[in-house]
């Protein structure tokens, strides 16, 4: 990765590959349309704990691709390829202005919200109160739900959301209040 603003995610590449991080493309078409990259939760830049959690860094699926269910095929794919897992963790947005992660949609993909924070941006439409939500699919019956470290989150100080996906930049935790 050749321009200096890359060099926090090469960084964290570096140290999540060997912990495990995975990333997928799907091409359709002879065209990539889709992602997905996820890892247990000690190699995720999101800071959801959990043992055997695998946690869901980003998703996406061209919008001119939608309507072939790809999203639920890459989430398929992730959970038949982690045998190991207790369960898949990831973070939603509700009432954000960008169209990543909204929570309606990874409800859709099988993820329930298990506990969320309303905040506000203190530069981008500081007005609107969005929530993040941290969301949960059980692999396992009796599977312990992950946890959020909500106090590590707001104190990073470069945005973990690029860090693990370079495509999201639907908050900056450096800038968000409570």
């Amino acid at each position: 990765m050749p321009f200096k603003r890359y060099a926090a995610r090469q960084k964290y590449l570096q140290e999540a590959i060997p912990k495990g991080f995975r990333k997928k493309l799907l091409i359709f078409n002879d065209e990539v349309v889709g992602t997905i990259e996820y890892s247990l939760a000690e190699a995720s830049g999101y800071t959801i704990k959990g043992e055997n959690v695998i946690v869901m860094n980003c998703i996406w699926i061209l919008r001119k691709a939608k309507g072939h269910n790809f999203g639920k095929l890459l989430i398929g794919n992730m959970i038949s390829n982690e045998k190991n897992a207790s369960g898949f963790a990831t973070i939603a947005l509700e009432n954000h202005w960008t169209p990543w992660f909204m929570k309606w949609q990874m409800e859709k993909l099988g993820f329930k919200a298990i506990e969320g924070v309303q905040v506000k941006h203190k530069i981008k439409r500081p007005a609107q109160v969005f929530a993040i939500h941290l969301m949960w699919m059980p692999k396992k019956e009796n599977a312990e739900m992950p946890t959020m470290d909500w106090q590590s989150f707001w104190r990073v100080k470069l945005s973990v959301w690029r860090i693990p996906c370079i495509v999201h930049k639907a908050g900056k935790a450096p800038y968000l209040s409570l």
